[in-house]
């Protein structure tokens, strides 16, 4: 497995679990449960816009991982 695949694949997991916070935050009632959801959420999507960065460098430094 290359590391561009890799990264593909981290980044879909990221975007996956993101999505599932949102849901939770979402359907959840609890006041303090929805804040926590969300707070992951936009963590997640910090993360996944570092992870994202570093796949673009990846690509620029080894053209065959793209």
């Amino acid at each position: 497995m290359t590391v561009g695949t890799q990264m593909q694949q981290a980044i879909a997991g990221m975007q996956s679990a993101a999505a599932t916070m949102k849901t939770f935050a979402l359907q959840t009632e609890d006041k303090q449960a929805k804040n926590d959801f969300q707070q992951i959420s936009e963590q997640l999507d910090g993360s996944l816009e570092i992870l994202k960065g570093r796949q673009k460098y990846i690509e620029a430094q080894e053209p065959q991982y793209k």
